[in-house]
């Protein structure tokens, strides 16, 4: 407990070197990593996956059979549907309700990233400009202290700025893979559906012909 309360007392300590600037790079990590978060779980949970890839040529088939999130798109994109270009605007569809929404959110999340150091360069000329004024106004011991206050909160907003960003980084690519990887699976469902549907005599059909 004892190694507890003093790695608290020097986070406490460096957060308060870091003057007026900490707070609202605290609220933004927040903001950041919850959302960061959040959409690699709806990309998770509205993906396919990749496991049962071997069975989607049967399940496009006989749409009875599909499982988990092929199933729903397997069987909405080929219940009453009239022709091969119907078909299409439906997978279209469903990559603008699905992959639009991951780009917008993704978005959000790089510029989220991206705000992360220019709000610490804004710590760091704030500390600058307390530097500079304690050195025009101070004189003896108490400019160095007032000196050294400023140099601390410049460089305490910088680290932390680039601290909450450099990860943030990583995190929009893990993203930005898994929504690539979504496209690319509704790609080739959609390719293996227009396939089975370009075998099938007539123009039209529905799910429950076979």
């Amino acid at each position: 407990m004892e190694g507890f309360g003093a790695t608290w007392d020097a986070v406490v300590s460096i957060w308060r070197s870091g003057g007026a600037v900490m707070p609202p790079l605290f609220i933004l990590a927040v903001l950041l990593y919850s959302q960061a978060f959040q959409l690699i779980f709806y990309v998770r949970r509205v993906g396919l996956d990749p496991r049962s890839e071997m069975n989607w040529w049967d399940w496009v088939r006989t749409p009875e059979r599909a499982e988990g999130r092929v199933a729903d798109i397997v069987r909405y994109t080929q219940t009453d549907v009239d022709s091969v270009e119907e078909v299409r605007n439906r997978f279209d569809e469903i990559r603008l309700v699905t992959l639009a929404l991951v780009d917008r959110r993704a978005k959000f999340v790089a510029t989220l990233v991206s705000a992360a150091p220019l709000m610490g360069l804004l710590g760091t000329v704030m500390g600058m400009l307390r530097t500079f004024l304690g050195i025009s106004s101070s004189a003896g011991e108490e400019t160095a202290g007032v000196i050294a206050g400023g140099i601390s909160e410049a460089l305490v907003t910088t680290q932390t700025g680039l601290a909450i960003a450099l990860p943030g980084l990583f995190v929009v690519m893990i993203i930005q893979r898994q929504r690539h990887a979504l496209e690319a699976q509704l790609a080739r469902l959609e390719s293996l559906t227009l396939s089975h549907i370009d075998f099938l005599p007539g123009e039209g059909r529905s799910a429950g012909a076979h």
